[in-house]
């Protein structure tokens, strides 16, 4: 009685969900086609919720025992295939294979399936819910959906028709599908498959991690150390190639264990869709009020942020102009699961590489996914054979796609081999990467290719301070120019921002900096400078999350200064023998050095004022690779003055004026439009 009841809700939920007319409509399909089925399979979505309000004891079936469930919704469909005649070859109602596809399970507790939590519940074969980022995917192979077995004893009624169909259930291997020692239960004699019956699907295997595992991968972890696993997810027809390498999604599935030479607990998927990101939240009362005391300037705000930006690692007014372009790479990441364009690339020259490498490590750790590249792994995808002995191709991530919409700090650029400095040029050029499947080492008849975007901004840096790489420094000939003859140049050109971080400067006295050290040694976790108190690190996580998340578009003296400015540079920077210094991405740069100003500001609208940063942040590393130029930039012209008090920032909005005067003449002489300039302008 209970079951007939359950029949009759589920009747009444298809027809009220619009879940009988695509079944209906599924059968036109599979009556009109010519070829010959031993099972059919159905799509029915399934809302929880309604199925709970209908029959909460259908609900409850649904959401704990889904096989039976499935049961169910078969025999009402048979009967509606039989009543409706809508399929004419269908004869028994083992041949409909009915896939529910849950819209989402309830928000509760025991609904979730925590990945760092053990043991994993994997034994209920009821659905959960998880998040994971993509780490790992194969190539797609086959599996059998459906097959069809006959009765090997010609007497038997069993020899004929379609009495023994077996269909994939989640969790099953394909041993279970399919062997040789099904028994007949009428004779028992042996069953033999009929193979021209065989309904095969596709199938791909992808790897995740919980987000809270992203932590093992930043340099400068906040919670105590912790152990994580990947969890296995099976992907079967409809969802095969629904999940991308560094992306974060919910995943609704049945958990199961599948047994290889290990034991290994997976997830057979039954939808999957993208994670919402987190809504920004504002920014802190602390930085409120010092935007509103600074809006009487376009340049005070970010200056200040800078100053104080990572007063935890660093004295506050110690390499301000590292910290603003770090400030200013990290509000072009991306917390959504979209393509990112505007990314800044650092690449920073130091002799204090401990230090500046601290300051990394504590700026990836204010977004979401800032990678720390372990030098014990890959930057980039690399290849191995799957574990599950599928005969397909892992692709596992590496560093650089895990860092989706994030940063990937890759430490010291000279501790790579010649031929990954190669492929990140390459990289860094072209944002995407080709990863070659050879099919013999594979056991594959033909040779793959698979291509991956790489969304994420690169920073690293390079030791000048080694005595035996100083023996071997040459001579520079030209004013400004920086030995750089331990990068290859195409890669130097290749990243957006070239900084030079000299500790011994007159810009960085070195006794803060020591002062600093010694206090951190005796208590680490102090807090040495009001700046420290009155803006945390929590304050500059909401501050970025917020920046990153406006939306800028260029006022029109913006966007003809920077195309002015890119022109004229491009002039002046070309001669017959070598052609054009700038590269084709030199545009792209300022754009994303003009808009990451805007945002740092709290603003939807870049000004020229923001054009002018960028202009002299790109000016100062085009001299330190090829020289200066008759746009002549002081190595310190964003920051001139230290920064004690509101006097040294007028001071500096004055300087800054003047620059931005020099621009315009600068613009106005070998721009656009000039005599000096050519006719294909």
């Amino acid at each position: 009685m209970s079951n007939l009841q359950m029949k009759e809700a589920a009747l009444i939920y298809l027809d009220r969900s619009g879940g009988l007319q695509k079944f209906i409509d599924d059968c036109k399909y599979y009556n009109d086609s010519k070829q010959s089925y031993a099972v059919y399979r159905f799509n029915i979505l399934i809302n929880p919720s309604d199925i709970a309000e209908l029959d909460a004891e259908l609900g409850n079936h649904i959401l704990h025992q889904p096989l039976k469930a499935a049961k169910i919704f078969q025999s009402v469909c048979f009967i509606a295939v039989k009543t409706l005649s809508l399929i004419g070859q269908l004869q028994t109602e083992t041949q409909i294979n009915i896939v529910l596809k849950l819209t989402h399970v309830p928000p509760l507790p025991s609904y979730g399936l925590d990945l760092c939590e053990f043991p994993l519940d994997y034994t209920s074969q009821r659905f959960y819910m998880m998040h994971g980022i993509v780490i790992a995917m194969t190539t797609i192979t086959k599996y059998t959906q459906g097959a069809r077995f006959l009765c090997s004893d010609e007497a038997c009624p069993f020899s004929k028709g379609f009495q023994y169909i077996r269909v994939h259930v989640p969790g099953a291997t394909e041993s279970a599908t399919v062997r040789n020692d099904f028994l007949c239960n009428l004779c028992a004699s042996s069953l033999q498959e009929d193979r021209k019956f065989r309904v095969l699907g596709d199938k791909q295997i992808v790897e995740i991690i919980t987000t809270k595992a992203l932590n093992a991968f930043q340099g400068y972890s906040k919670t105590q150390p912790f152990r994580f696993q990947s969890l296995t997810v099976f992907l079967r027809d409809e969802l095969v190639n629904k999940m991308n390498i560094g992306n974060e999604y919910k995943i609704i599935g049945i958990p199961a264990c599948i047994k290889t030479s290990q034991s290994t607990v997976c997830i057979e998927a039954n939808s999957i869709s993208f994670c919402n990101p987190k809504v920004s939240s504002g920014i802190s009362d602390n930085f409120r009020c010092l935007l509103s005391l600074t809006s009487s300037s376009c340049w005070k705000f970010t200056a200040i942020l800078a100053n104080i930006f990572a007063s935890q690692i660093i004295p506050p007014g110690t390499y301000n102009l590292l910290k603003l372009c770090l400030l200013m790479s990290l509000v072009q990441t991306s917390d959504h699961n979209k393509k990112l364009e505007g990314f800044l690339d650092i690449l920073i020259i130091t002799s204090d590489t401990l230090l500046v490498d601290r300051l990394l490590n504590f700026s990836i750790n204010l977004v979401p996914r800032g990678i720390h590249h372990p030098v014990c792994t890959e930057i980039f995808p690399t290849l191995s054979r799957n574990k599950y002995g599928t005969g397909a191709v892992s692709i596992q991530a590496g560093s650089a796609l895990l860092a989706k919409g994030g940063i990937c700090f890759i430490g010291d650029l000279t501790s790579h081999k010649k031929d990954k400095l190669e492929q990140l040029q390459s990289v860094l050029e072209s944002r995407s990467l080709t990863v070659y499947i050879p099919g013999k080492k594979f056991g594959d008849v033909i040779d793959q290719q698979m291509t991956f975007p790489v969304q994420c901004s690169f920073w690293s840096l390079v030791d000048m301070d080694s005595s035996s790489r100083r023996n071997g420094q040459k001579t520079n000939t030209l004013i400004g120019q920086m030995d750089c003859s331990l990068i290859p140049a195409n890669l130097a050109e290749a990243f957006g921002l070239l900084i030079n971080c000299n500790e011994s400067s007159p810009c960085h006295p070195l006794l803060p900096t020591v002062q600093h050290t010694l206090k951190k040694a005796i208590d680490p976790e102090g807090l040495f400078y009001v700046a420290s108190k009155q803006f945390t690190t929590e304050d500059f996580e909401k501050l970025l999350a917020f920046a990153k998340s406006l939306n800028v578009e260029f006022s029109l003296e913006a966007e003809r200064m920077i195309h002015g400015y890119y022109l004229a540079s491009r002039k002046i920077r070309t001669d017959s023998i070598c052609g054009t210094k700038l590269s084709a991405s030199a545009l792209k740069y300022l754009v994303s050095l003009s808009e990451a100003h805007a945002r740092l500001n709290l603003r939807n609208k870049v000004l020229k004022e923001d054009v002018l940063i960028a202009a002299l942040l790109f000016e100062t590393s085009l001299t330190l690779k090829y020289g200066a130029t008759v746009f002549c930039v002081a190595p310190n012209a964003v920051f001139p003055f230290e920064l004690y008090d509101d006097e040294h920032l007028e001071q500096r909005d004055l300087y800054l004026t003047q620059c931005q005067q020099q621009l315009q003449q600068f613009i106005a002489t070998y721009g656009p439009g000039t005599a000096i300039f050519s006719s294909d302008e």
